[in-house]
């Protein structure tokens, strides 16, 4: 599923309300920590791509089928901008800066590859079922099915150009 972004700050508001919604179809309570972990990797990789870039974004979202699953959740941004993430320090003072210092934080894994005239940055989340711990997930929307039939990460070097993986940089 995903929800086109325009170049409109008040988009990164209506990017965390469409992705409540859609955990709330899928079984994903709004207090699970899941949820609210979600939400606000939706509200700093948007606000990246709608800042940053002035273009319109893409947000796509991948969730498990049953809540009940050990899963991955899968949340990428794609945008206009062809410029690749360029490392930000922020000063203890400053307003921002830090977005994808919480994604590095935040997500089990993230990085970033071309996508078409732009990029696509992304990061996925674990979601263990109580008893099934060590269960591997499906393919989600982002995932390669290699000649072998092993499910292979978006981006992924060999498959679709060079990645970068788990870089605390701010994307531009």
């Amino acid at each position: 599923m995903q929800l086109e972004i325009r170049p409109d700050p008040a988009e990164v508001g209506r990017a965390r309300r469409w992705a409540r919604s859609r955990l709330a179809g899928s079984g994903i309570a709004a207090d699970e920590p899941l949820a609210e972990t979600l939400v606000l990797l939706v509200s700093e990789l948007v606000t990246n791509a709608v800042v940053h870039t002035g273009c319109p974004a893409v947000l796509r979202l991948c969730l498990p089928g049953t809540a009940a699953e050990a899963a991955t959740v899968r949340l990428e941004v794609a945008d206009a901008s062809t410029r690749a993430p360029v490392p930000r320090c922020a000063d203890d003072d400053a307003t921002g800066g830090r977005g994808l210092a919480l994604v590095d934080g935040l997500a089990d894994r993230w990085g970033w590859s071309a996508e078409g005239a732009g990029k696509r940055i992304w990061c996925e989340l674990d979601r263990c079922a109580p008893a099934v711990a060590e269960k591997a997930a499906p393919a989600s929307c982002g995932d390669r099915l290699p000649a072998g039939g092993a499910a292979v990460p978006a981006g992924t070097p060999g498959l679709d150009g060079p990645t970068y993986e788990g870089l605390a940089f701010e994307a531009v």
